[in-house]
């Protein structure tokens, strides 16, 4: 598993006579920024990398060790869960290393065990190898500082074989390891196995002539192991030597401290008061600037060196800075436990904010699914409510035409019932008379006068005339012409009404072969509506002067067209009108076809297809 935001710095320890601290990989630790990934928030890994780079962020910086502790404590907990072995072993390496610099040794050693038993477990790669010796160094470190120099020597050459075995451009790391095991023996007072490891390293004139560093470092603990054995021979040429080459990479800089306390250690041995003084000062000048164990240990020797009041003020300040020191590990230790503790309470508060979250996340799936289906049942309602109110216009817009068919054959029937009556009063009255009077007139035939014979015979002949007239006319009132009355009656009965209201002429043209009583009422009335519809959108949008409707039977089919002159209109733009979709609704009701053709200040033409059956 690689991190998503993540970097490895390699740390290089030479115990406190090398550098005093780590070798820092990169100078400005204050310019670094940290970029974390946009999907962190949504990625366990890739927080932990976060979490894990900050932390070495700060470990390189010095004086921030809890914040430090802060991170890798943070990455630790959530490697863990996402069972990350390997980058759980570095981070538990992070952790005890700061230990370390705090002098928690107890616990640094704790935690390089844990991280090293979790690399044990792994597969052998390269990686696993280089920080199992990072473990081995630390706690090589460890149990120097706690005086157990086999157990420290034995760690130290664990990190050494496990260097050497490892292939590529390592032997800066290799000569690390065998200057820590010559500090190891040099405090164990072994000094020929010391000056051994030493001599290893400076007789590699290759390695010392690219890394004049770490050569001041070792010719320093090589002059000083010559001193602590009594080998003075080469002194004090080495300790100037080693003093040089430090100055000319950095002047008089954190790495010449420790050089300039043995070249007072050395002039004080040798009663010269004067050099001694002058290199114990600058090794304190320096040692201030960092406030750490250099600086007590510049306090102890100038206790030693100077006499008198001035002895007692180094003792003193010696005495307050070591209590100061003891107290702000104590603190830092403290904070550490502080932090895990924080730490822990912080994860369970968010496992309790998680558990919250997600009840309120199902009470608000609950609410929105209750919110939908009562949407959903609100419409549904809504839905029925418009389909009963249709059905009920339906049933009314057909019980309507019902009624007004029953009034028209009504009306029909008084009609055929008073032409049956005058029918009856002329055939059985007037006629009657007549026929009476044309006897009379007969019977004056008896008369033998020519012009009385002449007279009478005229009067009877229009006599006879006037019988067959309204013979004819009495047949022809009593004959049955209803039949071609009825729905047209009603439709011609609208035109006419509608065209006198709309102030334009309208015509209608009809075909006798539609057998309209085959047509159901349903169609009729839709028919009926859409006529009137029609006649309505005419007078309000057409301006209109002349209107023509017209009926044609075509294959079983009903062709109703309605033509006018008005200004005509863009049929596409006007298909969202409520009227059209009216029109649409009921063509669609009896399973018809509509067309409208129409073109500005050429008219409209509107043709509707409605089968029979």
């Amino acid at each position: 598993m690689k991190f998503k935001v993540f970097y490895i710095v390699t740390i290089l320890y030479f115990s406190s006579y090398s550098f005093g601290q780590e070798n820092y990989t990169f100078k400005k630790i204050d310019s670094l920024r940290l970029t974390i990934v946009n999907d962190a928030e949504q990625d366990s890994t890739a927080i932990a990398g976060a979490n894990y780079t900050i932390a070495e962020f700060y470990r390189k910086a010095t004086p921030y060790a809890d914040s430090a502790f802060y991170y890798y404590h943070k990455a630790e907990k959530i490697f863990k869960k996402l069972n990350s072995k390997y980058e759980l072993a570095l981070t538990l390496y992070g952790i005890a290393v700061i230990q370390k610099n705090e002098k928690d040794f107890i616990g640094s050693e704790v935690s390089s065990v844990e991280a090293l038993s979790i690399l044990e477990s792994l597969y052998e790669t390269k990686e696993v190898s280089v920080y199992k010796s990072f473990i081995y160094n630390n706690l090589g470190i460890v149990f120097k500082e706690l005086e157990q120099y086999d157990e420290s020597v034995k760690y130290h050459k664990r990190a050494l074989k496990l260097k050497e075995s490892l292939k590529g451009d390592n032997q800066e790391t290799i000569n690390v390891s065998k200057n820590n095991i010559g500090n190891t023996y040099k405090n164990a007072k072994q000094f020929d196995l010391a000056i051994n490891y030493y001599n290893q390293i400076l007789s590699d004139t290759d390695f010392i002539k690219d890394h004049q560093r770490m050569y001041a470092l070792v010719l320093d603990n090589y002059a000083h192991t010559l001193y602590l054995s009594g080998n003075h021979k080469e002194l004090p040429e080495l300790y100037f030597k080693a003093l040089k080459i430090s100055d000319s990479i950095d002047y008089r800089g954190y790495n010449s401290i420790i050089i300039n306390q043995h070249l007072a250690e050395y002039f004080n041995d040798k009663n010269n008061k004067d050099l001694a003084k002058y290199y114990a000062y600058v090794a304190k000048n320096i040692s201030e600037k960092y406030h750490n164990d250099d600086l007590l240990k510049s306090l102890l020797l100038l206790s030693k060196i100077e006499q008198g009041d001035k002895a007692v003020e180094h003792l003193k300040a010696y005495i307050r800075l070591n209590d100061s020191l003891q107290k702000n590990e104590r603190a830092i230790r403290n904070k550490f436990a502080r932090i895990r503790f924080e730490t822990n309470q912080i994860e369970q508060e968010n496992v309790q904010i998680a558990k919250e979250r997600l009840w309120l996340l199902i009470i608000s799936v609950v609410i929105i699914f209750a919110s939908f289906l009562l949407y959903i049942v609100i419409n549904q309602r809504n839905k029925n409510k418009e389909l009963k109110f249709i059905q009920q216009q339906q049933e009314t817009n057909e019980e309507i035409y019902n009624l007004m068919l029953s009034q028209n054959e009504r009306v029909e029937e008084a009609r055929t019932l008073e032409k049956k009556r005058i029918s009856e009063e002329l055939h059985d009255g007037v006629l009657g008379r007549l026929f009476g009077t044309r006897l009379s007139l007969d019977s004056l035939n008896m008369s033998s006068s020519a012009e009385a014979i002449k007279t009478r015979e005229q009067y009877i002949v229009e006599l006879k005339t006037i019988e067959d007239d309204i013979r004819k006319v009495s047949h022809e009132l009593n004959t049955d012409f209803v039949s071609g009355s009825g729905f047209i009656d009603i439709i011609k009965t609208l035109v006419e009404t509608q065209s006198v209201i709309y102030n334009f002429q309208c015509n209608l043209d009809r075909d006798d072969s539609i057998s309209w009583d085959e047509v159901s009422n349903k169609k009729k009335i839709h028919i009926y509506r859409i006529i009137q519809e029609s006649l309505h959108n005419i007078y309000k949008h057409a301006n209109a002067t002349q209107v023509n409707i017209s009926f044609k039977l075509k294959n079983n089919v009903i062709w109703l067209t309605l033509t006018d002159n008005g200004s005509g209109f863009d049929v596409n733009k006007a298909k969202s009108g409520i009227g059209l979709k009216n029109m649409n609704s009921r063509i669609k009701e009896i399973n018809g076809i509509i067309s409208i053709k129409s073109e500005k200040d050429a008219g409209t033409t509107v043709t509707i297809q409605v089968p029979i059956i």
